[in-house]
């Protein structure tokens, strides 16, 4: 992996990272390693391969739990384990989410209380875990990942839409709640970064092509693009940012 920046704080740092053995997270797992943190991780499939990846590339393991984050007894169950072996979480990454494609007017409550349970209901009870022990530590910071899809008003996913824009609510709220604690809390906004995931379900030539028209930076976003501002916002180099939401989309969402 090739860094563009290095963030020496974050050696040794406890790091607890939801969906963090494949796609976005593969990679901000991958990251924050070579940047020295201890990386404990829930997945739910089998990410073991993907840590033997690791342990050779990096000469530590990272710690991988299989979870199904709607289940919150077993997600903070996952994070007392990474703090057992790592140390108490100072740094919690917010990243697993689903966006499989939907209309409204097929949707059940059922459907609705899933899509809340995988893309926004973790954000709040991860934190609402990790908070305790970032206080005793002395501070930490909580990085809830967005998406570029809710400032677009894109349809055909509405529920995930709304749970995307909710998080940024939530950041907000809880950085004003923390804040007092030395804890950070910002929300990193991506926009279309074309994961193995996205090619195969959903990019076509004439989708990319349409979106790289609206980006102002006209190369499309990579998974390293996303992990060089996670690993920003977990470090001190921005140590009096909170409450904002990170915008790494290309120049298509406009904020201020």
């Amino acid at each position: 992996m090739t860094q563009f920046a290095t963030f020496h704080d974050l050696a040794g740092k406890s790091v607890f990272i939801t969906g963090g053995g494949a796609g976005i997270g593969a990679s901000l797992t991958d990251g924050f390693m070579a940047a020295g943190a201890s990386v404990s991780f829930v997945q739910r499939s089998d990410a073991t391969g993907f840590c033997d990846e690791m342990e050779a590339k990096h000469g530590t393991r990272p710690h991988f739990m299989k979870c199904d984050i709607t289940d919150v007894d077993l997600l903070k169950a996952c994070m007392d384990e990474g703090a057992a072996k790592f140390g108490p979480i100072t740094v919690l990454v917010n990243n697993a989410a689903n966006d499989t494609r939907h209309d409204t007017l097929g949707y059940s409550v059922e459907d609705w209380d899933w899509n809340h349970a995988v893309n926004l209901r973790p954000h709040f009870f991860t934190a609402q875990h990790a908070v305790p022990g970032m206080r005793a530590a002395g501070g930490g910071a909580i990085i809830n990942f967005s998406s570029a899809s809710y400032g677009m008003g894109n349809a055909g996913y509405p529920a995930y839409v709304a749970s995307k824009a909710a998080i940024l609510g939530l950041t907000r709220a809880h950085a004003r709640e923390f804040g007092p604690d030395k804890i950070r809390v910002n929300a990193l906004v991506p926009g279309w970064v074309l994961t193995e995931r996205q090619m195969e379900l959903w990019a076509t030539e004439d989708g990319l092509r349409e979106h790289l028209a609206g980006q102002c930076l006209k190369e499309h976003l990579v998974p390293q693009d996303i992990v060089d501002a996670t690993l920003f916002l977990a470090s001190n180099a921005s140590r009096m940012m909170t409450a904002q939401a990170m915008v790494v989309d290309g120049g298509v969402v406009f904020t201020g």
